[in-house]
């Protein structure tokens, strides 16, 4: 799919890494994304440039 990415998060709770799919056709993007391992909710920035990820920041949720 175009402008859809899988990006690895490292949950700030468990620090076990995991994949989720994001939309890379804007600039930045804010979501809360349950970790996939021990459910705690995360809260993420993740910034683009160019469809590119440029970063991402994981804090509790």
């Amino acid at each position: 799919m175009d402008g859809v990415e899988d990006v690895e998060i490292e949950c700030p709770f468990c620090g076990e890494v995991f994949g989720i799919l994001v939309d890379t056709s804007h600039s930045s993007v804010e979501m809360i994304e349950d970790c996939s391992v021990c459910c705690h909710p995360i809260q993420l920035s993740l910034r683009f440039s160019g469809g590119d990820l440029v970063s991402v920041d994981a804090q509790p949720g």
